[in-house]
């Protein structure tokens, strides 16, 4: 057995969060292809990269998006949470999941601009900026509700 493969206990667990339609696939087949998925994203290769022995690529990718939006994976990471609790493995103090997001200056990321070039982009900015509000009170103008549906009368007392 290769790095690349997975032990039959590794298997027996993931073989029921994978579907199989009423015509197929077969079952090893369904292995090597899961296999494949494992590799690509092990070796962070392109999927045309992957090698033969897990079938054609295309397929391969076919199917890791049939599972993807299955939701299989979030079934899977679930289902082996669930199974690390069960056997006292899992240790959900180390979980972190942190959403927030930072925009850095653009200096930052090492980008260059020239003070004529700054003082362009900001310039268009303003005047961006200036149209979307001109247009905005002009739709108002037109006769376009500004109040919120809620506050509309319509008519029913």
């Amino acid at each position: 057995m290769t790095r690349r493969q997975l032990t039959h206990a590794q298997w027996k667990f993931i073989e029921p969060y994978l579907p199989i339609g009423r015509y197929g696939p077969y079952p090893e087949r369904l292995r090597k292809q899961f296999e494949g998925v494992i590799w690509r994203f092990r070796s962070s290769a392109q999927w045309r990269e992957m090698p033969a022995e897990f079938g054609p690529w295309a397929t391969v990718y076919g199917r890791f998006r049939v599972w993807r939006d299955a939701g299989v994976f979030a079934a899977l990471l679930e289902g082996l949470t669930a199974e690390g609790a069960r056997l006292g493995r899992t240790d959900l103090s180390l979980v972190s999941v942190d959403s927030t997001t930072v925009r850095a200056h653009h200096d930052a990321a090492g980008m260059r601009v020239s003070k004529h070039l700054m003082k362009a982009l900001e310039e268009a900015a303003q005047e961006q900026e200036e149209a979307r509000q001109k247009g905005e009170a002009q739709r108002n103008r037109t006769g376009r509700p500004s109040a919120a549906p809620s506050d509309v009368d319509t008519g029913s007392a």
